[in-house]
């Protein structure tokens, strides 16, 4: 007498019933413990890192000023490090003719430009000593013609936080006068006839208690202190300066972490899935009983 073997084949065991005896739901419990843990780990080692780039972030905005000159070379472009620091400068104010309006400025709820005047530096920092200057962001007014923004004059110490060039191009700017649409070094540079550094300098303050650097020979005078415009431009806050990825180490670690969790439930899915392949499967005794 023949049997059918689809007839005589035990009936097909559920997953579910493989996961939920006691050894498979035990190791799910302890693969779902270890998980956790590797996943807290990851977001621990992420603050870490979070907080080491906060850390160097604000160590870069509030350091002590330093000299224009010993951060970088008025010979080379702006360093990423750079960007943000606080820097002390010391010069004369260059021609009125060349100072800048930078347009759609916002100050509070109201737009306005700022104003970018050259600061002709006592000390270029330049390998052949030729005359350098650098561009202060003076600070900002309503209008062009308003009596704040009357070019300074003579000699003047300051100091102020380095910000870069911005990414919009105003090179068609260059030719419709002295407002322009961006901050932009590469279209400044074409507009004055000396060399800047690759950077802008937001004003901050101005010493005026150091008296301006003495040409005074006998018989001459002795070189002007600066003088501005009553009131002044409104100051403008500097923006906040740029993430110093510090600690990248950290993040490496945070999803080598979420990996191993991830890697230790994918390790007890598939030795459940092959304990109940094992168990769906007939033995070879089994099968010569259905044979016999």
């Amino acid at each position: 007498m023949t049997t059918d073997p689809a007839a005589a084949a035990p009936p097909v065991r559920p997953l579910w019933r493989t996961i939920l005896t006691p050894r498979w739901s035990g190791l799910l419990v302890l693969a779902l413990a270890i998980a956790a843990v590797m996943s807290v780990l990851g977001v621990w080692q992420l603050d870490v890192y979070q907080s080491k780039t906060a850390a160097a972030t604000a160590k870069r905005a509030q350091g002590e000023p330093v000299t224009l000159q010993s951060l970088f070379s008025i010979d080379n472009g702006l360093p990423s490090k750079a960007v943000g620091r606080k820097i002390t400068a010391s010069g004369t104010w260059g021609p009125a003719a060349d100072q800048l309006f930078i347009s759609d400025r916002r100050q509070g709820d109201r737009d306005g430009f700022w104003v970018v005047t050259p600061l002709i530096l006592d000390s270029s920092g330049a390998a052949d000593g030729s005359t350098g200057a650098v561009m202060i962001i003076r600070g900002w007014v309503p209008t062009v013609e308003d009596p704040a923004s009357k070019a300074p004059t003579g000699h003047v110490d300051l100091s102020g936080a380095v910000i870069a060039s911005e990414a919009q191009d105003a090179s068609g700017d260059a030719a419709k006068g002295r407002v322009l649409q961006s901050l932009r070094i590469p279209t400044i540079v074409h507009l004055v006839d000396y060399r800047i550094y690759d950077a802008f300098v937001i004003l901050s303050s101005i010493d005026k208690s150091t008296p301006a650097p003495g040409s005074a020979t006998p018989g001459q005078p002795s070189q002007p202190a600066s003088t501005t415009a009553d009131p002044a431009p409104a100051l403008v806050q500097p923006p906040s300066p740029p993430t110093d990825h510090a600690g990248l180490r950290n993040v490496a670690y945070a999803f080598q972490w979420w990996i191993f969790a991830a890697f230790t439930l994918w390790m007890w899915g598939r030795m459940v899935l092959d304990a109940h392949r094992d168990k769906a499967t007939p033995q070879p005794a089994a099968l010569a009983d259905q044979a016999d």
